[in-house]
Formats: structure tokens, sequence, C-alpha cells
């Protein structure tokens, strides 16, 4: 055994023949071995803030031989002008939050990593200073085939095209901050195992977060606990922009907990998106239907959210198009608006929920809407709808019902209805109103034999 007398012993010899303190020893990458005790501290090799192309270059030397080491690269305060950063295998990156920053100085792309098993980004701000990308460069980070990405607690901001861009690719985007992105805040595409959870995501110009699949299928993907404030349209359209949260050819998604306000179109909107869980979100001001399950879907569980202020609520729709299986309950849907973001023959504004096809609509509440509180069915589309133990009022119809030729089913059954202007229940072909006030039962013998409705209370 080594005594505590000679360990002393030699270390003062050691410093005895350096003719001083010990001295780091290098290592075969370059870092010293007081570096290889925890982060690499880029500015003590080299790399300053406001160091131009040369720091650029410098810096994306240090991430590819920290990476080889499975080390984090620190970025000390300040701002770095940087461009063309090829991430490789084992990227780490962090720095002091909010004043590590860099800063892209245009000429290319900013970050972008393909084909590796991990990137992180932690504690720092990445600033796409507005200008533009290259036309191969679809965001400011770009990820490509990344098995694991960790983005945490970063600030992204003033991208010229999409902020943040993943292509299949798993991992947590978390804590974060995205900003003025001139197209998409976050883009993810073709995912696995994805969680992104407890971001802020405000001014975007065409859409906060969009969950994509080339081609429809299980994605998996979990959106929970994001503040997503002004998301914009400039593209314009019917729809395709202007999404807080976008799910599109995207199964078995879960959309929780989310605060959403002044969206251009939807708060939430699933097309094709089969098994998507829509629960306890907070929507407001939306400009279009604040909730959105259409197109090519079977099977969206939508409840337990409020939506106030939008031109309509909540829609399940699309039959024509496949559009089937739904719970709608326990949703509050108030002080809705008779206009849209465009102007459309077929347009319909100032509906609370709507629904088509193997729906149970319960226990939710509809209140200040300007045309209809329900709307089950339209035209021939309508099979197997429940509309059962809700409270509609302050409405200029409480429930529209189809009764076109070819309808389905409907159960229209205790139900309260209170200050509907123009009757509780009525029967509509396409957007005209046909039949007298239904809401009290008695439908039987009007040729509306797909029509069960009783114990309403209309007060």
């Amino acid at each position: 055994m080594i005594s505590r007398r000679a360990v002393l012993t030699m270390i003062a010899s050691a410093a005895a023949c350096g003719g001083g303190p010990l001295r780091a020893l290098a290592t075969p990458e370059g870092f010293s071995t007081a570096d290889m005790r925890g982060s690499i501290d880029a500015r003590e090799h080299g790399v300053t803030p406001e160091g131009g192309e040369k720091a650029s270059r410098e810096l994306g030397e240090i991430i590819t031989k920290a990476a080889r080491r499975n080390m984090p690269v620190f970025l000390p305060p300040g701002n770095y002008q940087v461009s063309n950063l090829d991430l490789p295998e084992g990227t780490r990156i962090t720095g002091v939050p909010g004043a590590s920053r860099l800063v892209y100085s245009g000429d290319g792309y900013l970050l972008k990593a393909d084909g590796v098993r991990r990137i992180e980004l932690t504690n720092i701000v990445i600033d796409g200073a507005s200008r533009r990308l290259d036309d191969q460069s679809p965001a400011l980070v770009h990820l490509r085939d990344v098995g694991e990405v960790m983005i945490d607690n970063c600030e992204i901001t003033g991208a010229g095209k999409t902020a943040v861009q993943l292509e299949r690719c798993g991992g947590r985007v978390e804590r974060s901050r995205i900003s003025e992105a001139g197209e998409y805040g976050f883009l993810a595409v073709e995912s696995t195992g994805l969680s992104v959870t407890g971001n802020t995501i405000v001014d975007c110009g065409n859409g906060g977060i969009l969950i994509h699949r080339w081609t429809k299928g299980i994605d998996g993907t979990i959106v929970s606990g994001n503040r997503i404030l002004r998301t914009g349209a400039t593209n314009g359209g019917t729809g395709q922009y202007g999404n807080a949260i976008n799910l599109f050819r995207a199964d078995n998604v879960m959309v929780t907990g989310n605060h959403i306000s002044q969206s251009a179109f939807s708060a939430i909107r699933a097309n094709s998106a089969s098994n998507a869980q829509i629960t306890n979100n907070q929507c407001f001001a939306s400009g279009e239907t604040a909730i959105y399950a259409e197109f090519a879907f079977e099977g969206a569980m939508i409840s337990g959210n409020l939506v106030d202020g939008a031109a309509n609520g909540i829609s399940v729709v699309n039959f024509n198009e496949g559009g089937r299986l739904a719970t709608v309950a326990s949703n509050i849907v108030r002080n809705l608006k008779p206009v849209g973001p465009y102007a459309l023959d077929e347009a319909i504004f100032g509906v609370g929920i709507s629904v088509e096809a193997d729906t149970a609509v319960t226990g939710n509440v509809i209140e200040n809407v300007p045309l209809w509180g329900m709307a089950l069915g339209f035209g021939p589309y309508l099979r197997n709808v429940l509309a059962s133990g809700n409270i509609v009022r302050q409405a200029k119809v409480g429930c529209a019902v189809t009764v076109v030729e070819g309808a389905g089913d409907a159960l229209i059954s205790g139900n309260l209805f209170e200050a509907v202007q123009d009757g509780a229940v009525i029967g509509y072909r396409w957007k005209t109103p046909s039949t007298t006030e239904l809401g009290r039962g008695g439908n039987q013998g009007r040729g509306l034999a797909h029509l069960t409705i009783e114990n309403n209370r209309i007060v």
C-alpha cells in the first residue's frame, strides 16, 4: 500500500521537476486532462464571440473532437457567429441559458445532423437572425435519422423558415422557447417515440407544432404541456396553415394539457390521424374550428377541453372520407362567432360541436353560439350518433340533425336546452331547416324513423 506521506512526496517531486505547479497533460485530441474531467470550454480552445468564419470552423472541429470522447462542449456567454455546422454522433452542446448564443451568419445552414444515434442541445440560444437559409435547408435546426434527440431549455428564434425540423427521429424536445419562425415552430415527420413537452411557441408564421408522416401509420408522439400563442397563416388557405398543433397521417398521438391562444385557424387539428387523444387542453380565440378531427381517421377521443372563442368549437367530420368513431365528452365550448378566416359558399361557422359517424357526444356544456349548439350529420352523412346529457344554452338552434334521405340513426336524449331562439332540435336538409320543433319527441310518423328523440328538457 502507498502511504499518504509517499503520495505527498511524489506530488512535491513532480512539481519541483516541472519548475512550478503540475502541468495538465495533453490528450491525443489536444484536450487537457482538466478538460477531460468535465465539459470542453470552447473559449479556451480559441473559439471566441464575434470570431467570424475562423471561430465557426474551429467550433466545428471542437464539437467533432469532443463527440469522439462523449464529452459536452460548453459555450461561455456571448454571440458566436456561425454557420454550416454538421453535428456528428454524440454531439453535446451546452451553455449558459439565455446568454450563450449561436447566431447564424448566413450563406448555407446553421445546424444539421443525419444518421446518428444521439444529439443533445441544452441551455443555448439558437438565433437565425432572420437570415435566409439555402434552398436545401428547411430549418434552422435540421436533424434527420437521429435515434435520440434531446433539445432542452433552449431558445430558438429568428428562423427564416422553420425553427426545428426532425425527420425519423426519437427523443425529447422540452422546456424550450421557439419564436418568430417564418414557417413552423416545430415540424416532426415519421417520428419514433418522440415527446414534445413544456415548450413555449410564439409568433410563428404558418404553424406551431406539426406532427406529420409521409404515409399514414403509427407515430406515437406525445405533445403535452406546451404554451402556443399567436400562430399565423401567412400562406393563406383554408386550414392547411395557421394551426397551433397539427397532426397529419400520424396515428396514436396524444395531445394533452396544452394552453393555446390566438391561432389563425385551429388550436388543434387532426387530419387523417387515427386514435388521436385530445384531452384537457385550453383553446382561446381560435380563428376557425378550435378542435378538428377530419378526413380519413378511425378513433378520436376528445374530452375535458375548454374552448372559448372560435368560429366553430369541436368538429369530428368527413364521414364521406372515412372519418368515424369518436367520443366528444365533458368539454366546455362557448363564445363562438359567426364568421371565419375565409369566405366559401359551403362553409358553416358558429357551431358548437359537429359530429357525423359512430360518435358519442356526452356531458358537454355549450353556451353562446350564433348558429347551432350541436350538429349531428350533414346531408346523408350520419351514422350511429348519440347526443345525451349535454347542456346547450344561448344558441340559434340547440341541435341541428340531418333529415336528408340516406342518413343513418341518431339518438338525442336527456339534453337540456335553454334560450334556443329557433328551436331545441330541428331537422335540416343540408343547411336548410326542414322541420318544426322535434325536441319534445313524437317524431315517429313524420318520416324520420332514423331519429329517436326523447326525455329532453327545453327551458
